[in-house]
């Protein structure tokens, strides 16, 4: 019997818990350290799993970039869980058609790499809460939003963690990998 594939999810959030428009406030913290972290999550991948509006923001940017990331990331196979996408016209994207949860599941259980889930909040917390999320990678960024999209919503189930990974960045920016307990 093979080994199941791990869906690994990796966020920007801020020391509050916001997760929402990071483009806003992440950038000052982006380096060397952290280029080479987000580099690692792709290349252990080999299918990127996106919400509708991650998928959007990404097929605006990615195809016109150069160099090793955007290599990786406009190559990988990418599945978008989306209920209003009609085409996913970035190269090697297809749209997750029906119960995305039970598709997800479907994908674990065939060959092959890893699949990283990157934003996608809603789609984050669906695959969190039906147990799907095998790593759950947080680059903690040094700042308080005050306001925004938090990752785990009030009124929210426990998710009992288990902290398997940590490093620190010169900025400031903890790497933190967690498992379910």
């Amino acid at each position: 019997m093979t080994a199941q594939r791990r869906i690994v999810t990796g966020l920007f959030i801020s020391l509050d818990g916001v997760v929402e428009a990071p483009e806003t406030w992440h950038f000052p913290y982006m380096n060397d350290e952290m280029g080479a972290a987000i580099g690692q999550m792709y290349a252990e991948a080999d299918t990127l799993l996106l919400g509708r509006r991650t998928y959007e923001s990404f097929a605006a940017v990615w195809p016109h970039q150069e160099g090793e990331m955007a290599d990786a990331i406009n190559g990988i196979r990418k599945l978008v869980a989306s209920t209003t996408l009609t085409g996913a016209d970035w190269n090697n994207s297809e749209i997750i058609e029906g119960d995305v949860v039970a598709a997800v599941k479907e994908l674990k259980e065939q060959p092959g790499g890893t699949i990283n889930l990157t934003g996608s909040i809603s789609l984050t917390r669906a695959l969190l809460a039906a147990g799907l999320v095998d790593e759950l990678r947080l680059l903690v960024h040094p700042i308080v939003r005050g306001s925004g999209l938090r990752l785990f919503a009030e009124g929210s189930d426990q998710v009992p963690l288990r902290l398997t990974r940590s490093a620190t960045f010169s900025t400031g920016v903890l790497d933190l990998s967690y498992r379910p307990a």
